[in-house]
């Protein structure tokens, strides 16, 4: 256990000296849920070789697996090597014992990166970033709702009672009022985080009954992909210690708004640590409003990517608090992409199209890739809205169809993720897609059955 020496400050922290008993060995899959391996101490060294099969990423969000013809002896489900990535390495709080979780790469037996995980994904774009000299830095922003706990889903989804008693109550955005109602959850959540090692930059109530705000701090897009994932499944494990569910689904009530998952984004030399984005004087440059610009040509090509799920797109609905288009602007919440107001050093694009759903790894990596193909291939944006913007100029799309439509024809954004990712994932949503269309909804029951 020399490797032991090595970790993490806050895991040691939190350690005090006991023994851990177990290691979580873990992977984001295509959905950014865990999945991996579990294993006594003794049985866990960075240097040891874990594998899983691939088939983990042939299936749909329902556990059910996908042909795909493009894949030559599919069902042979050969393995791939787990690297744990020990900068990674955290505790696991809510876990009896005390227990280690690693983030691992994943790897072919002949060494080569997995071309269709959701991290190396990331790492090809940002690599695309570095050959030119430029460092990405992102911020995330994490909405996300507690909830009544859920145990038949027949049944809508409600917010949670509070220390009143009462339900919680919409409308109410910023209100500590609302915060304190969820006091000991919010509580957990701080304590989960520090001994973790994960930062939280503010926490807010938004307009939602029950909906909170994470935002984090800003940093290299890897890492922060990384406490996303993390985040996620402390907040679930959080509220469920104190008896309240935490949904990351889009739009998970009717008449409530749905969950975002704000990006700011910004771009510094590799070599002087400059926002690209700003000159001396404090104007724009042109790599400023090019990334705009591909931003505005490419991301409604990754709407698969960004709003991943049927019930992704109810968030666009009319009167939702989510812009339904790609313009810009600046301090202009009506618009897809936002310039908040900043000094010139803090420069940044804010991409309020993304939904809390998105895997972090893919939605770090399309929004970047958006961006990257403005630079290198100067990319003129739209001139910037004035006033309120809401259905005007380019439109997103509408539902998950018409979206993996645009994503099958945009083959530079495809070469900036890759051909093989992409075809996975097509297949993945279209399976997706033809299951939920095989479901009968409460509406049509209730308003077709007798009336038609």
């Amino acid at each position: 256990m020399n490797w032991g020496n090595s970790l993490p400050t806050a895991f040691r922290d939190y350690q005090a000296g006991r023994r851990i008993e177990e290691v979580e060995c873990i992977i984001p899959d295509l959905a950014g849920m865990s999945r991996g391996k579990s294993m006594p101490i003794y049985k866990f060294s960075p240097d040891q070789t874990f594998f899983l099969p691939i088939s983990l990423f042939y299936q749909t969000i329902t556990g059910e697996y996908v042909d795909m013809e493009n894949i030559e002896n599919q069902w042979t489900e050969y393995d791939i090597v787990l690297r744990p990535d020990m900068a990674t390495a955290s505790a696991v709080p809510w876990a009896d014992d005390v227990t280690l979780q690693v983030i691992n790469d994943l790897e072919t037996r002949e060494g080569e990166p997995v071309s269709v995980a959701p991290r190396n994904v990331l790492k090809r774009v940002l690599d695309l970033y570095r050959a030119k000299g430029w460092c990405p830095i992102v911020a995330p922003e994490l909405e996300f709702y507690l909830t009544k706990p859920n145990v038949d889903p027949h049944e809508p989804i409600e917010p949670p009672v509070g220390r009143t008693g009462r339900r919680g109550a919409g409308r109410q955005a910023f209100s500590m009022v609302a915060v304190d109602e969820y006091g000991p959850v919010v509580d957990t959540i701080y304590d989960f985080a520090e001994a973790q090692g994960l930062a939280i930059d503010t926490l807010t109530q938004e307009g939602g009954a029950g909906q909170l705000e994470i935002n984090l701090l800003h940093g290299d897009p890897l890492v922060l992909a990384d406490q996303v994932f993390y985040f996620k499944r402390t907040i679930r494990e959080a509220a469920l210690k104190n008896g309240t569910f935490a949904t990351f689904m889009s739009k998970p009530m009717r008449d409530e708004p749905g969950s975002a998952m704000h990006i700011h984004q910004s771009i510094v030399h590799a070599k002087t640590g400059q926002n690209i984005f700003s000159n001396p004087d404090g104007s724009h440059t042109a790599e400023f409003l090019h990334f705009i610009g591909g931003s505005q040509r490419h991301l409604k090509s990754t709407m698969p990517l960004i709003a991943p799920f049927v019930n992704s797109y109810r968030r666009f609905s009319a009167g939702q608090s989510a812009p339904s288009n790609l313009e810009w602007a600046a301090d202009n919440r009506t618009t897809g992409l936002r310039i908040p107001n900043s000094s010139p050093d803090a420069r940044r694009v804010e991409n309020r199209v993304i939904g809390i759903d998105a895997n972090p790894y893919l939605a770090f990596a399309a929004s970047l890739a958006c961006g990257y193909l403005g630079m290198v291939n100067k990319i003129d944006p739209d001139p910037p809205a004035k006033g309120e913007v809401f259905e005007e100029g380019a439109i997103l799309p509408r539902n998950l169809d018409e979206a993996l439509d645009g994503f099958s024809d945009d083959q530079a954004l495809r070469d900036s993720l890759g051909e093989d990712f992409c075809q996975l994932f097509s297949a993945i949503k279209r399976a997706e897609l033809e299951e939920f269309q095989r479901e009968i909804s409460p509406w049509e029951r209730q308003h077709l059955l007798l009336n038609v």
